[in-house]
């Protein structure tokens, strides 16, 4: 039986959280609908970055957050926006290969955090285009350099390979001044969603969150399945900021005014 034919780019965008750590800020809100000033969403703007570079975006989301998104008409417009629901919170690779129905037919899987507000298309951009250039298993990662990393990736740009990636959240030691994702993770759909079922079965689970994290598996798929991976740098470091307490909040709206 022959492969399946897999062609384009689905942007996911796992977004069921419950924003606990924005507080009344939130407000029963999810993050992705949050208003960050100047007729704004966190949502319409990464919906800007992505929509001239994407035939879908995916959109996972909670039970509370799903009609809250449908009634604000957030899945109309071009590219084709379709959503399904995390029933339980359990982490971004659970609802990312929970929603693998929606990527599987496509060639590539942008993985696009949904805080991540600062994102630009140029940034998205540069990254298909040094992920088409290459051909095989493989993933590119745009990287600021940044102090103090919430989450650090350490990548040997020569041999094509992610050692690791560290974590604040999980009580990993981090340097002073590192290489930070930007929410954005770009991958070969085929043969991913085995990957990430031969994972489960090795994987330990956050020292902190009790998750099986999405972002060690990719060391892992660098590691274990000798898929490539490239990094691409980003210009403004900013964003590399997502949106995980009042004072990023803060940060975007005053970006946002200042632009």
């Amino acid at each position: 039986m022959s492969a399946p034919t897999r062609s384009g780019v689905c942007a996911l965008v796992p977004a069921a959280g419950r924003a606990t750590r924005l507080g009344a800020l939130a407000e029963g809100t999810p993050k992705l609908l949050l208003d960050v000033g100047e007729g704004a969403t966190v949502w319409s703007l990464i919906h800007a970055a992505l929509a001239p570079h994407v035939e879908r975006v995916h959109v996972v989301l909670s039970p509370e957050g799903e009609p809250l998104f449908a009634a604000r008409g957030e899945g109309s417009g071009s590219p084709r926006v379709t959503t399904s629901v995390q029933p339980v919170a359990r982490g971004m690779g659970d609802a990312i290969f929970g929603a693998h129905d929606a990527w599987r037919d496509h060639a590539t899987l942008l993985v696009v955090w949904g805080d991540q507000a600062c994102l630009s298309t140029h940034t998205v951009a540069r990254c298909l285009a040094e992920h088409a250039r290459r051909v095989g298993p493989r993933m590119t990662l745009p990287l600021a350099r940044v102090r103090d990393p919430y989450v650090q990736v350490d990548l040997d740009a020569a041999a094509g390979r992610l050692l690791g990636i560290r974590q604040s959240r999980e009580g990993d030691a981090m340097d002073a001044e590192g290489d930070a994702d930007v929410g954005v993770f770009c991958l070969e759909t085929a043969g991913l969603a085995d990957a990430w079922a031969a994972y489960l079965g090795t994987a330990a689970r956050g020292a902190r969150t009790g998750e099986v994290n999405f972002l060690p598996f990719l060391p892992w798929l660098s590691r274990e399945r000798g898929w490539d991976a490239r990094g691409v740098a980003v210009d403004d470091p900013d964003e590399a900021r997502g949106i995980n307490a009042p004072a990023d909040l803060a940060f975007v709206r005053e970006r946002l005014r200042r632009r």
